[in-house]
């Protein structure tokens, strides 16, 4: 379903992707996050996509068509989590600020896992940046005793109700 159009950018709400989507949220993935994240080949992100439930997708695509920015959630223990991605090239653009416009009139509340220091790097060799700040500008707070530290990654929990 189409959702809004402004500088040659579309932004679309589907519950589900196809597989040419799918190839390049797995480029965008690979891209945006830090090594740690990235996923081998698609197979894996398609992985890491089966089990979830209650899935939404906002995409941004540009002239070409093709995926520029994405929100995606989905329901983890009776809760709303989310990630919102956009294109190295487009960032300070606010595409993600209008995917998260559109998201919080969709989808509340939201919650995600936030890295909130800059220690890792993505797979291209440049340092991966914090959003923190960005959602924090948004209107989300971070639940300070709510954190994932796993061996490969350490985040923060952040919702916005």
């Amino acid at each position: 379903m189409l959702l809004k159009e402004e500088n040659n950018l579309t932004f679309y709400h589907k519950e589900s992707i196809n597989q040419f989507e799918m190839n390049e949220l797995f480029h965008l993935w690979n891209s945006v996050y830090p090594m740690q994240l990235a996923y081998q080949d698609l197979s894996g992100l398609a992985d890491y996509f089966m089990p979830l439930q209650n899935k939404h997708h906002i995409l941004v695509k540009d002239v070409q068509n093709k995926v520029v920015g994405w929100f995606f959630c989905f329901e983890r223990e009776h809760e709303t989590w989310f990630a919102v991605l956009v294109n190295n090239d487009l960032k300070k653009q606010h595409i993600g600020s209008t995917l998260i416009q559109l998201a919080k009139e969709r989808f509340r509340p939201l919650n995600g896992w936030v890295i909130d220091h800059d220690r890792y790097f993505k797979l291209d060799g440049q340092k991966y940046e914090s959003p923190l700040s960005f959602y924090l500008r948004h209107g989300f707070k971070v639940i300070e005793n709510e954190r994932l530290e796993i061996p490969i990654l350490s985040a923060v929990k952040i919702t916005c109700s």
